[in-house]
């Protein structure tokens, strides 16, 4: 493992390229993605320009972590400002009503920004706009708005930013996004199971069952939302979607592994990956959840347990090397490193604050070492700063252009190698940048959000 400097420093580079992106016409604003070969970049889908996702609501993420190991610098309190006056201002023009491209990520953002107030507009707006089915989202570029379930574009996301956020609005917020979820459900014979999209047949579509767009990251929403609400029922769904997934998923080696699609239909897509969206990764943060909930055994095994074993299938898949084409590829937080290392860091601290064993502890915490160094090797550094290439390996010429995004790029992977140094600094009581869509995972002690 390499040292906590390293880490920092490359960090701290990755920041520097992130912020030589920014543009300040009509609001700040950056790239998708910057051509590695010099030539000016394409302006930013008007759709992405304030998201979490790759957009720079990202910055309230990113400056939350940039906090805890230093104070910013003027140029950075100056894009604080810029940024909240962009997002209040636009923010009820917003149709988008999800946490990573929406008003959801607007509430998240601004929060994290250090604005309360300003947080009571998008929640408001999300408390008016709901419908029985929950909220509708444009799901492809120009398509037609629909509900929709997932973390990223629906009803779980939603819920999750609205108990994280606190509000007046919040607690109508997270029952009508509950119920949604709760009436969306089909019955299976395993338990039960959601679509991405309300109102797909089963026999219509292959669905994703892991945590991005998938029934573990909706069960992970019910069982927050049964835990602020006091709903048996809504709990009592979150135990029988999580019944479903153990029943589909390969619990070899004591492992946890569901597949990317259920049926797999898509011969370019994976069989198995081991990310945040569509792996054990994500769906790790399922159990945490239902033990929020009061739940302490699914399918007659303790949620703890279940919880390890998605910890042991990426620990022993072969992560982060690139064992093959195709294979670990990203080293972002949505689909590669940084995503899986935060995890890892989320599960040292937690069973360090548990006393749940110092080997587990040393563990996960060289595992998340072992990401951050992976991270290190395959950095693009010169005086510019710091970011990543990622591989498509079908393409003639396979690296990508970099992006300084949050989930595809280098905010994202900047924000993982502040925290491990400063957790390696620090030690397990480093504090925690807690988010709508992992709080429950951290100790509550260590959460700089105050969410309880």
């Amino acid at each position: 493992m390499a040292k906590a400097a390293d880490y920092r420093d490359t960090a701290e580079a990755a920041v520097s390229w992130v912020l030589g992106q920014v543009c300040g016409d009509d609001g700040p604003w950056f790239p998708d993605r910057v051509p590695s070969d010099g030539s000016a970049p394409e302006p930013q889908l008007a759709d992405d320009r304030d998201s979490l996702y790759q957009g720079v609501g990202a910055f309230a993420l990113l400056f939350a972590e940039t906090r805890l190991t230093r104070p910013l610098t003027a140029q950075e309190e100056d894009l604080v400002e810029a940024v909240r006056r962009r997002l209040v201002e636009h923010a009820p023009e917003h149709t988008d009503p999800s946490l990573y491209f929406g008003l959801a990520g607007d509430m998240t953002a601004l929060r994290l920004l250090g604005s309360p107030d300003d947080v009571e507009v998008p929640l408001s707006l999300l408390a008016a706009r709901v419908t029985p089915a929950g909220w509708s989202a444009p799901l492809t570029a120009g398509g037609e708005p629909v509900p929709a379930t997932d973390v990223v574009l629906g009803s779980a996301g939603i819920t999750m930013a609205a108990r994280w956020a606190g509000g007046a609005d919040s607690p109508a917020v997270v029952a009508a996004g509950g119920q949604a979820m709760l009436d969306a459900a089909d019955e299976r014979p395993t338990g039960l199971d959601w679509p991405m999209q309300v109102g797909v047949p089963r026999s219509e579509r292959a669905r994703m069952p892991n945590y991005s767009h998938g029934t573990a990251g909706v069960a992970a929403a019910l069982a927050v939302a049964a835990e602020h609400l006091g709903r048996a029922d809504l709990r009592d769904a979150a135990v029988r979607g999580a019944e479903h997934l153990v029943a589909l998923a390969d619990l070899a080696d004591d492992g946890f592994l569901l597949p990317t699609m259920d049926p797999h239909t898509n011969p370019d897509v994976e069989h198995v990956t081991y990310t945040w969206c569509h792996g054990p990764a994500g769906t790790s943060y399922l159990f945490p959840a239902l033990q929020l909930a009061g739940v302490h055994r699914v399918a007659g095994v303790a949620v703890q347990e279940w919880w390890e074993r998605c910890l042991t299938s990426i620990m022993t898949s072969g992560v982060p090397k690139r064992l093959r084409p195709g294979f670990w590829d990203n080293d972002g937080r949505c689909c590669g490193t940084a995503g899986v290392g935060d995890v890892f860091l989320d599960a040292a601290q937690r069973v360090a604050a548990a006393g749940a064993g110092a080997a587990a502890e040393r563990a996960y915490l060289g595992f998340a070492g072992q990401l951050g160094d992976a991270l290190l090797e395959r950095v693009v550094r010169d005086d510019d700063g710091a970011r990543w290439r990622f591989v498509e390996h079908r393409n003639e010429e396979p690296l990508l252009d970099p992006s300084p995004g949050w989930m595809q790029g280098a905010m994202g992977i900047a924000a993982f190698l502040f925290r491990l140094a400063r957790v390696l600094d620090d030690g397990m009581d480093a504090p925690v940048v807690d988010r709508p869509d992992s709080w429950w995972a951290v100790p509550e002690r260590l959460r700089t959000s105050g969410v309880s």
